[in-house]
C-alpha cells in the first residue's frame, strides 16, 4: 500500500520521486522475469539504474571520503577476526570494492564479485580480483564469503540458488557471513518512508528465522547471529535472536517497527548470520 507520505516526500524531493519510479520500475521488471531472463537481467537492470539515476547513493559515497571511510572501518574491524594470511576472501555485491580493496592486503586472495561494470570500475589492490557475475553463480572458491546488503537484492526464486552456490564455493570449514536488513524495521529500500513494504530492489527482506532456515536448506549445518554494539562484536546462539523477533512481532505493527527501530533492538535484530561448511 502507498502512502499519503508519497505525494508530499515527491513534491519536496524531485529527485527522490524520480529514482523511486525509476527503480520500483526496473524492479518490477525482476520481479516478473524468468529464471532464465535473469541470468542476464540483474546486470542489466543495475547499469540502467545508474545511467538514469546518476546520483544514487553507490555512486554518490565514492565522492564522500569521510563517511565511506567511517563506514569501511567498522565492515573492515568487524571482519578483522575472521581474516587471516591463509584467507581467500570474495565479497559478493562488492560494489565500489572500497572494502575488498580494504581487505585484501590482509588475505592471501581477495574476489570482489558484482553484476556491474559501471560501479566496480577502478578497483585495484594487490591479490584483488574482480569477478563479474549473473548475479547467481559464485565462480570462485574461498574459505570466507562475505556479503552485505545483497541477499534482499535478489529474486525470491533466486535465493536459494545462489545460497547453494556460495555452499559449494566454500572450502570444508569455510564460512559465509551475511548481512541483510531485518523487514520488521524495513522497508530499507528506496519505497523507505513511502511504502509499507519494498517496492525497488529489495525484491525480498527477511528475518533472522526465515534466512537460517535457507540457509540450513542447503546444507549449512551450523548457523549463529553476530552482534557488533559499539566496539563489542560476539557471536550468538541464534535461538536468543530469533525469540527476540518472535516476541517484537507479537506486537501490533505499527509498535512492532518502533520497537524493532529501538537503537539496541535494531543492532541485535539486524540479520547478521554467519554459516560454516563443515
Amino acid at each position: 500500500m502507498v502512502s499519503y507520505i508519497m505525494s508530499s516526500q515527491f513534491l519536496m524531493n524531485p529527485k527522490r520521486a524520480h529514482h523511486y519510479e525509476v527503480e520500483v520500475g526496473l524492479a518490477d521488471r525482476l520481479r516478473n522475469s524468468s529464471r532464465a531472463e535473469r541470468k542476464h537481467l540483474y546486470s542489466s537492470v543495475y547499469e540502467e539504474l545508474f545511467r538514469e539515476v546518476p546520483y544514487h547513493p553507490l555512486l554518490v559515497l565514492k565522492s564522500q571520503a569521510a563517511v565511506k571511510r567511517a563506514e569501511l572501518q567498522e565492515l573492515f574491524e568487524t571482519l578483522r577476526p575472521f581474516l587471516s594470511p591463509d584467507t581467500v576472501y570474495a565479497e559478493i555485491g562488492a560494489g565500489d570494492c572500497a572494502l575488498t580493496m580494504r581487505v585484501a592486503p590482509h588475505v592471501r586472495k581477495a574476489y570482489a564479485i558484482d553484476v556491474s561494470e559501471t560501479v566496480t570500475r577502478g578497483a585495484s589492490a594487490p591479490n584483488l580480483e574482480v569477478v563479474l557475475s549473473d548475479g547467481i553463480s559464485i565462480p570462485v572458491k574461498a574459505t570466507l564469503i562475505f556479503s552485505n546488503q545483497l541477499m534482499e537484492h535478489l529474486h525470491p526464486d533466486d535465493a536459494r540458488d545462489q545460497l547453494a552456490n556460495v555452499f559449494d564455493a566454500l572450502a570444508p570449514g569455510g564460512k559465509y557471513f551475511c548481512i541483510t536488513p531485518n523487514r520488521m524495521n524495513g522497508p530499507h529500500d528506496v519505497s523507505s518512508g513511502i511504502d509499507e513494504v519494498a517496492r525497488g530492489f529489495h525484491l525480498r527482506e527477511y528475518t533472522n528465522r526465515e534466512l537460517a532456515s535457507l540457509f540450513r536448506s542447503v546444507g549449512f549445518a551450523r548457523v549463529q547471529a553476530f552482534a557488533r554494539i559499539r566496539n563489542l562484536q560476539t557471536t550468538l546462539p541464534l535461538g536468543i535472536v530469533t525469540t527476540l523477533e518472535t516476541v517484537v512481532g507479537w506486537l501490533p505493527r505499527r509498535l512492532e517497527w518502533r520497537v524493532s527501530r529501538l537503537p539496541i533492538v535494531r543492532r541485535i535484530l539486524g540479520v547478521q548470520l554467519i554459516a560454516t561448511r563443515r
